[in-house]
Parts: structure tokens; C-alpha cells; sequence
């Protein structure tokens, strides 16, 4: 019995510190990100940061279709040969993948590169200007598209930390790159510092290629040693076989993440339509459309950051324990997700719903933007869970489910959108709710499919308590800024939000020893910590 509790806290670690990792990456990339456009619309101004952002969708689109899907295929079909202990037919996805993606991304960066012309000529790109950024970003296709195999395939072995370190070498250096050739190429035009700044694109991915394949390198010796506990008698899968799985995997999540630009669209023609029906004048309509789609959706993403990572870390995991029939060890991974991303999300949204107001006036000095802002905070729970039931049905290998929901769902969103926005005392909050709306009949969509798979259900007692402590600490907050004035109050507000939550949690019995001790890197010293009011005990 110790042994497999042993076992269970070893495997939940396992994916916890990945999802740590990657979650620590993903914040160092935004940082990054958000200084450099501070940085490059001081040199390039407006209308150079347009002429940049018309390529951009573009090569989005290109990158896309030419890899998304594939990496989460590698890592699910690597992971079920690692765990059978087929270390030659992982080598073997990756080598025939290599090859594949090698083919896909030189195909697409050349068909960019001399369609750009056709795509101005033929005014899909409006301003003739942007034609340098478009060049510019073709040989970014094929490195992205090249180094996401060796992403898919490290990512199978549950190794997270070239992930990181690949995504935040090619932020960085993508990041230098665009701002010293908009500069150098200013006194030329704003094209050619347009183009310029594209460059960088396609110097981050190279980068990142070369981190990959520094750790490809150091993994060879450990492969090497693992070579000696290769299963016998297992018959080499046909290249055929693997290409075709591959395929079958990766095509739904691709067609998933072509779904977020669609409904972006979607978004952009009905939403600021129906609110000149509700009666808003059409620069209401779009000053309100910023409100949603500027404002309160980024803050949602940012609220998510673990949630994304955990679910990149949970798809080999989930594959893994699929692969040996460990269906305790399955069921325990999405326990322990589901846990964390109540206890992670819940407090993100009633916090972002309290403090919506002084977010709105601090960081976009909009504080209009508030009920939008607050219509969504409900998001960021809703949103959690979508993700990583969606991870886990992807580990599961039934990657086509989410993609079939976030079909059902956005079809509800925009009946919701074009109902619900043309209502004036609604306005913007009719599309937040249908958003909120969207996210949310995807997430217990897939949490339906993965009771049916799996028999799990999402424990409403620990979110209730979750939810109890969430509600303490918004009113703990609530209650500081009333009796506090200045907008800068808002990090304390977020400081004694912390503990309160934390400590409210704990009595509740939401918060365990055994959940700490499962959380790599601090799980420990909180525990410590913990320990000494005579919190935690086992």
C-alpha cells in the first residue's frame, strides 16, 4: 500500500513539476513580449506596429496548418512507447516525424514567400507596405514548424524544461532582433522596419531549434542507457502506421486551434453590429468591443497561464498510464489536475471580479472597461477546466472530441452574441456572457466525455470548499479597498488576498498535506512553514 502511494505521489510529481516549469516559462515569455512591444512602437509608432500585424495572421495561420496537432501527437504516441518500454519505436515516431515536418514547413515558408506578392496583388493584405513583413516571416515557418518535432518528442518523455528553455531563448532573441532591425532599417521606411522587425521571428525560432536540439543531444546518452531494458519481440511499427496515427491525432487539434481565430472573427462581425442595433453609435460599439476583447480576455489568458501548462504536461502523462492499462494511476493524474485547477482558478475569478474596477483603471486606464472585465472573471474557472479536460481526452487519445465541443459550443455563442448583445441594458456584457457561455458548455462537454472514458467526475465537495474560501477572500478584500482609498492599493489588496485564501482553505480541510507535498519546488517549505502554527499535520 505504501509502495503505491509511493508510486502515485512520485507519478503526480512527475507532471506537477513540468507544469511548474512550464508555468514559469510562460511568465518570463510574456515579461519579455510585453517590453518589447513598449519598446518597438516607440521606434516603428502606430502605424509600423499595423504594417508588422498585417503579416502576422498570416504566418499564424501558415504555422498552423503546416504543425499544430503534431507536437501533441509525438508527445501522446512517444509516451505510450516509453511506457511499454518500445524505446526504438519512439526513436523511430521521431525520426519519421522529423522528416515529416522537415517536408510540411519547407512546403509552407516557401509557399509564403512567393505568395506574398499574390497576396498583395490580390488585396487579401490591403496596404501593398506589408508585403516586407510577410517575406520577412517565411523562413519562421519552417523552424517553428522543424523544431516543434523535437518539442512533441522531449515533451513524451515528460521532460518539460527544454520546452521552457527553447520558448524563452527564441522570446529573447526574437525579441533583441526585431528591435535592432526596426531600428537599423528606420531611415529607409517604415516597410523595411516592418520587415525588420518580422526578421525576428525566424532568428527566436532558429534559436529555439538550437536549444532543442542541445538537449536532443544530451537525452541520446540517456536513451542510450535505457536501450538495455528494451522490451523483446516487439514488432517495429510501419512508417505508414506512425504517419497515419500521427495524422489522426494531430488533425483535430489543429482544426482546434484554427477554431480561436475563426471565433475571433466571428466575434468582430456580430458583436459591434449588434450593439449599434442595442443603440450605441458605432464608436461606442467599437470603444466596447476593445473593452471585451483587449481588455477582459488577455486578463483571462493570464489568469490561465498554470492551467495551459499543466495541460501540456498532463498529455504524456495521461498517454502513459493509458499505455499500461494503469487505470488508478490514470484516474489519480486527473484527480490531482482537476484539483489544482479548482484551487488555482476559482480565487482568480473571484478575485479578478472584486478587483475589476482598480485592474481596469490601473493597467488600461479604462475603468469603464469594468463590467466586461467582471462579466468574464466567471472565464477563467470555466476556462481552466476546458483546458485540461481537454489535455486529458488528448492523453487519452481522443483528440477529436474537443474540437466536436468547441464546435457545438461556439454555434451556441453565436446565437447568444447576436440575441444577447442588441439588448441595451445588456450591451458588451450580452457578448462577455456569451463567451463566458461558449468556454463553458466546452469545458462540461469534455467533462461529460471524460466521465464516460474514464468514470471520473469533478468532486463538488472540493469545490465548494474552494469556492467558500475564494468568497472569504473576496470579501476580505472587498472590505480593505472600502476602507482604503488610492489605486495603487490593489497590490495589498493582493497580498492579504494570499493568506486568507490559503489559511480559510486549509481549515476547510481543501487544502491537504498530501496536495502540498505533491507541489514541486514550494510544496515543501509551505508544508515547513505550515508545520510550525500546527497547520498540515498528516
Amino acid at each position: 500500500m505504501e509502495e503505491q502511494k509511493a508510486s502515485k505521489a512520485t507519478s503526480n510529481h512527475k507532471f506537477l513539476k513540468g507544469t511548474m516549469i512550464l508555468t514559469i516559462s510562460s511568465i518570463v515569455v510574456k515579461v519579455i513580449g510585453s517590453l518589447n512591444w513598449i519598446i518597438l512602437s516607440r521606434i516603428m509608432g502606430g502605424e509600423g506596429i499595423g504594417l508588422y500585424q498585417m503579416g502576422f495572421p498570416i504566418y499564424l495561420m501558415a504555422i498552423t496548418v503546416s504543425s499544430a496537432g503534431i507536437p501533441v501527437a509525438i508527445s501522446i504516441i512517444t509516451a505510450e512507447k516509453l511506457a511499454q518500454h518500445d524505446y526504438l519505436g519512439a526513436k523511430r515516431v521521431f525520426n519519421i516525424s522529423l522528416r515529416l515536418l522537415f517536408v510540411t514547413g519547407l512546403v509552407f515558408s516557401l509557399a509564403l514567400f512567393f505568395g506574398a506578392h499574390f497576396l498583395i496583388e490580390h488585396h487579401w493584405i490591403r496596404d501593398a507596405r506589408a508585403y516586407y513583413s510577410i517575406v520577412a516571416l517565411a523562413p519562421a515557418v519552417f523552424f517553428v514548424t522543424f523544431l516543434s518535432s523535437f518539442r512533441g518528442y522531449l515533451q513524451g518523455w515528460q521532460i518539460m524544461t527544454p520546452t521552457a528553455a527553447s520558448e524563452i531563448t527564441e522570446q529573447l532573441t526574437r525579441v533583441v532582433t526585431m528591435i535592432i532591425f526596426a531600428y537599423m532599417f528606420m531611415p529607409y521606411g517604415l516597410e523595411y522596419a516592418a520587415g525588420g522587425a518580422s526578421m525576428g521571428a525566424g532568428v527566436g525560432a532558429f534559436c529555439g531549434l538550437l536549444v532543442l536540439c542541445w538537449f536532443y543531444s544530451r537525452l541520446k546518452k540517456k536513451f542510450h542507457t535505457e536501450l538495455s531494458k528494451q522490451a523483446e519481440g516487439v514488432v517495429p511499427e510501419s512508417a505508414k502506421s506512425i504517419i497515419n496515427r500521427l495524422v489522426k491525432l494531430a488533425l483535430p487539434v489543429s482544426l482546434s486551434s484554427l477554431m480561436l481565430p475563426v471565433v475571433s472573427n466571428l466575434d468582430m462581425l456580430i458583436v459591434p453590429m449588434r450593439l449599434e442595433v442595442a443603440g450605441f453609435t458605432v464608436n461606442e460599439a467599437t470603444e466596447f468591443f476593445g473593452y471585451l476583447t483587449g481588455m477582459a480576455v488577455p486578463l483571462v489568458n493570464l489568469a490561465t497561464i498554470l492551467t495551459a501548462a499543466l495541460t501540456i504536461s498532463l498529455v504524456p502523462a495521461i498517454s502513459e498510464s493509458r499505455a499500461l492499462s494503469d487505470f488508478a494511476g490514470l484516474r489519480e493524474k486527473v484527480k490531482t489536475a482537476f484539483r489544482v485547477t479548482a484551487i488555482v482558478t476559482i480565487p482568480c475569478s473571484v478575485g479578478l471580479f472584486v478587483l475589476a474596477e482598480k485592474v481596469a483603471g490601473l493597467i488600461y486606464n479604462a475603468p469603464h472597461a469594468a463590467p466586461a472585465i467582471q462579466t468574464m472573471s466567471a472565464a477563467i474557472f470555466l476556462l481552466g477546466l476546458h483546458q485540461v479536460s481537454t489535455g486529458i481526452l488528448q492523453g487519452l487519445g481522443r483528440t477529436s472530441i474537443p474540437v466536436m465541443n468547441m464546435i457545438l459550443a461556439a454555434a451556441v455563442k453565436v446565437i447568444l452574441n447576436w440575441s444577447l448583445t442588441a439588448v441595451p441594458s445588456l450591451g458588451i456584457k450580452g457578448a462577455a456572457w456569451a463567451t463566458v457561455a461558449d468556454i463553458g458548455i466546452a469545458a462540461i462537454l469534455n467533462m461529460f466525455f471524460i466521465y464516460k472514458h474514464t468514470g471520473f467526475s469533478l468532486p463538488i465537495k472540493g469545490v465548494i470548499k474552494t469556492a467558500i474560501a475564494s468568497a472569504v477572500m473576496g470579501l476580505a478584500v472587498y472590505g480593505f479597498l472600502a476602507a482604503t482609498n488610492g489605486i495603487w492599493n490593489i497590490f495589498v489588496a493582493m497580498v492579504i488576498a494570499v493568506p486568507v485564501y490559503g489559511l480559510v482553505l486549509t481549515l476547510l480541510g481543501g487544502l491537504s498535506h498530501d496536495d502540498l507535498q505533491d507541489i514541486p519546488m514550494v510544496g515543501n517549505k509551505i508544508l515547513t512553514l505550515g508545520s510550525k502554527v500546527g497547520l498540515f499535520k498528516k
